[in-house]
């Protein structure tokens, strides 16, 4: 009785195991093909190579940035010009997932001021705002600019981008700007 018993309950136990082998095995695949096909899709978008006459330099994605872009219906990368990060998004449609950095930076746990708009020196507008966690402050700007990434025409509302982005064609780049603040600055 007691051999049948143990048995019957390695039995059950192997056709367990196999299942969860099967499902992570599966798990594990999707997540290779996810961040193969960003991959794909992120080499293959021109990028820009300039931000305000400074070369910019191609930065490995955050492990954020690759799940986010596993539904993103566009292309993610990060930048550098030396003083300050870029996160740029080219956006090929419409669509909801595109939201406001400050939804971003709340979700990461960092405090965030009101955003105010912003013209810079070339005429863009820019919606701002200063994020702080753990000691660290930074100055956040956004904007989506239609068609091509200097364009100086954009929108700095992600709501009003969509609208309006439903009756045209793409694509568009979303650019946020991120910038460390010392404490005169703010």
């Amino acid at each position: 009785m007691k051999v049948r018993t143990l048995f019957v309950g390695a039995c059950l136990a192997a056709a367990v195991l196999s299942v969860f082998a099967s499902i992570a095995t599966r798990r594990a695949a999707r997540a290779v093909d996810a961040n193969a096909a960003v991959a794909t899709r992120t080499s293959s978008v021109e990028w820009p190579t300039h931000f305000r006459g400074r070369p910019l330099t191609q930065l490995a994605p955050a492990p954020l940035d690759a799940r986010f872009a596993h539904r993103f219906p566009g292309a993610i990368a990060r930048f550098t010009d030396g003083t300050q990060t870029l996160i740029v998004r080219r956006v090929d449609r419409p669509t909801r997932t595109l939201h406001p950095a400050t939804d971003c930076f709340r979700a990461a746990g960092y405090a965030t001021t009101a955003s105010s708009a912003r013209i810079d020196g070339s005429g863009e507008h820019w919606r701002c705002f200063v994020a702080a966690r753990d000691g660290a402050r930074m100055r956040v700007c956004e904007r989506i600019a239609a068609g091509r990434f200097d364009a100086t025409q954009g929108y700095t509302d992600v709501s009003a981008w969509y609208w309006s982005a439903l009756g045209s064609t793409g694509p568009w780049w979303a650019i946020t700007v991120i910038s460390a603040l010392d404490e005169k600055a703010a």
